[in-house]
């Protein structure tokens, strides 16, 4: 063997141990970082298992308390709540109905935790309408923008009232940020906070969410959530909610999105804004199906991408692994 130089420069020696790999990392993962999307089924007797979600329940009221439980004594400091009614009709009018079942869930976490989790709730008609669109449709079957604001406008004074503390706004119906802001504030609620869906994408990836929503999805949603092709874009509506009064800005989904969530992230308007993301129902659904087939080793792959998510830029992120890494990282 012919005689080389040895190296000067040694990268690996900062990965010689656990102690020096931790010493040296630069992006960390905490369980405070962690919000939990949960689903409440009016209705029920017992959780009912999402087949596309495995490890995952639409809940009963007390499920759903005892599962917040148990993220709060994990180090999660916040669930995002949806709501699944017995009946639905054209204007999802059980989303506004303050004994409807994702009031009666806000007032029965909020009751449960208190402070000791952020509750937030999930802002949006498509849960509540029988033909699955997340707004008010016109007579020709188009979502109609106008009329689900002022429905929106409603919805968020109805989840104040509950106790909630931020409203998510995900029907990405323009100016639903300035619209909502206006109703929380004359109705006394400017303590309630907003957490935007500013870049929220027409994803192949939302698949096993409308099984866990018992979606009546008819048709798409590509003539108001974003065109895939499109990242500037999406930091485009971004600073747009922004301006509108939100308080916390989000990309959804996650992984497929990591671009737009860091030009999200760096971009100057939005120093001191936090950024959420949301590793969604397809992306956990991947991961679980893997780990299922023995071709991925589960738990170093749900930490490498949640871990992704934060490198990428991500404050906040919603996942539905929040309360199992929350007991891995700590």
């Amino acid at each position: 063997m012919s005689e080389i130089d040895p190296p000067v420069v040694r990268p690996r020696r900062l990965r010689t141990t656990p102690a020096m790999r931790d010493l040296v990392a630069e992006t960390t993962l905490r369980p405070s970082q962690l919000v939990l999307p949960l689903f409440v089924r009016e209705g029920i007797a017992e959780p009912q298992p999402i087949a596309s979600m495995p490890g995952l329940f639409q809940h009963t009221r007390d499920t759903l308390r005892k599962a917040v439980t148990e993220a709060a004594e994990a180090g999660v400091r916040g669930v995002m709540l949806y709501g699944i009614p017995e009946t639905k009709d054209a204007t999802g009018s059980g989303g506004i109905d303050r004994e409807g079942i994702l009031n009666v869930a806000i007032r029965d976490v909020v009751a449960e935790v208190g402070d000791a989790v952020v509750v937030m709730s999930d802002l949006c008609l498509d849960e509540f309408t029988d033909h699955g669109h997340c707004g008010v449709l016109t007579s020709d079957g188009r979502v109609d923008n106008d009329a689900t604001l002022a429905a929106y406008a409603e919805m968020a004074v109805v989840q104040a009232e509950a106790g909630v503390d931020l409203v998510g706004p995900s029907g990405m119906m323009d100016g639903q940020v300035a619209v909502i802001r206006a109703a929380l504030d004359a109705s006394g609620h400017t303590d309630t906070g907003i957490l935007a869906y500013g870049a929220k994408y027409a994803s192949a990836f939302f698949g096993p969410f409308r099984e866990a929503v018992d979606s009546s999805l008819e048709g798409d949603r590509r003539t108001y959530q974003q065109d895939p092709r499109n990242g500037t874009e999406g930091v485009r509506e971004t600073l747009l909610d922004v301006e509108q009064g939100a308080d916390i800005v989000m990309v959804k989904p996650a992984l497929a999105y990591l671009d737009v969530l860091r030009q999200v992230r760096d971009a100057p308007e939005l120093r001191g804004v936090p950024v959420a993301a949301y590793n969604v129902s397809g992306e956990y659904a991947m991961v679980e199906a893997a780990a299922a087939n023995g071709w991925i080793d589960r738990e170093p792959a749900i930490l490498e991408t949640l871990t992704a998510i934060r490198r990428a830029g991500a404050d906040v992120i919603l996942t539905y692994w929040a309360a199992e890494a929350a007991r891995l990282v700590r």
